[in-house]
């Protein structure tokens, strides 16, 4: 929330000219809102990154190299965001609503990386599952499949 507010009083970047992007509109989406799950809690770690690019890897099937620029991309456009609407619509237009509660499911994993779950996290989460309508019980059951890859009890 404290980096929404942040976003919300700073002036974006220049827009870049040219193409925008070599990657989906639906992947940069999804992506950024991975990144978005990594920054709420105010610490973007390089291990939030790690579990980002590892999690971009298999979920697209890219490269480390490529995985690391979408990445980057994801990042920018997270950071420029002033809301996550843009990112939500894209999500439910491409994604048919197994691929979304997969979703979530990979945002747990990021939000449960650090083996520690930030109430800003929690509720980033909460608020995306109202947008990308995934219910509660859906997303409860993701957690506990994000928390048993990880190894957290």
């Amino acid at each position: 929330m404290r980096g929404l507010i942040d976003k919300l009083f700073t002036s974006p970047p220049p827009a870049a000219e040219g193409p925008s992007s070599d990657f989906e509109e639906e992947q940069v989406a999804a992506a950024s809102l991975l990144v978005e799950a990594g920054l709420c809690d105010g610490n973007f770690s390089e291990e939030d990154r790690d579990q980002i690019r590892g999690i971009l890897e298999r979920r697209f099937e890219l490269r480390p190299a490529v995985a690391g620029r979408l990445l980057e991309e994801a990042e920018a456009k997270a950071r420029a965001a002033v809301e996550w609407h843009g990112f939500t619509r894209v999500v439910k237009e491409a994604y048919d609503h197994d691929e979304r509660v997969h979703l979530i499911e990979l945002l747990w994993e990021v939000a449960l990386a650090d083996d520690q779950l930030h109430d800003y996290e929690a509720s980033l989460i909460r608020r995306l599952c109202g947008l990308l309508y995934v219910s509660g019980r859906e997303s409860a059951e993701a957690r506990n499949r994000a928390k048993a890859r990880l190894g957290i009890a």
